[in-house]
């Protein structure tokens, strides 16, 4: 949930932002990632349990109800948490893709573009950001493992059974062997989604597809 909520935050900001570079709105929008940057997001999930819980009521401070009674009460105790992680890395991913937008947008091709009549709209959905999102995505690559080192502060936060919180257990319980089990499944998944982020990288970017060939 972390990592949807980081890349749907993150490309709407970025491509906003991009497309209305040197405007108010783009000098706001970064002002306001670097903001996001700033704040740790231990103290953003107590911000958000004392807004959403303690003041609003709209939803529970912590635990988890499990997926026994539907999953719409699980996903709920998780909205909290999981915009406490992705919060931060929004901002960073944000500021990474409005930066490669802006780039990509002064290459040759896109003037070209351009000039063979296309808008400033078409050439940036067409041309742009599918060569814009090859750094993207190796931020997202990098982001995931940050996220996982998250967790194990924001479980403890919102005290949810989760590894990062059996972790945190284990290391005071002096249990190396839950704790070396735990840490080796949590690499095998940075490790496998890296894999992920390199096959990506072949259908978007078709210059390794040429090389390919």
């Amino acid at each position: 949930m972390s990592m949807l909520l980081t890349v749907a935050i993150a490309l709407s900001l970025g491509v906003f932002a991009a497309a209305r570079h040197n405007t108010l709105a783009d000098t706001g929008l970064m002002g306001v990632s670097q903001i996001g940057i700033a704040i740790p997001n231990f103290w953003f999930a107590i911000l958000l349990i004392l807004l959403f819980a303690v003041q609003l009521h709209w939803f529970a401070a912590g635990g988890f109800p499990g997926w026994a009674d539907g999953p719409l009460p699980a996903l709920r105790a998780l909205v909290l948490p999981a915009l406490a992680l992705a919060v931060v890395q929004a901002a960073i991913l944000a500021r990474v893709t409005r930066s490669s937008i802006i780039e990509v947008m002064r290459e040759d091709f896109v003037r070209t573009a351009r000039a063979k009549g296309l808008t400033k709209r078409q050439a940036l959905w067409r041309h742009v950001l599918r060569n814009a999102m090859i750094p993207v995505i190796t931020i997202m690559g990098l982001q995931f493992a940050n996220l996982i080192a998250g967790t194990v502060v924001i479980e403890n936060v919102f005290y949810l059974p989760g590894l990062g919180r059996l972790i945190f257990q284990a290391i005071n319980n002096r249990d190396t062997i839950v704790v070396r089990d735990c840490v080796m499944l949590l690499a095998a998944l940075v490790v496998a989604v890296n894999f992920v982020v390199d096959l990506v990288y072949v259908v978007i970017d078709p210059r390794l597809k040429a090389s390919e060939l």
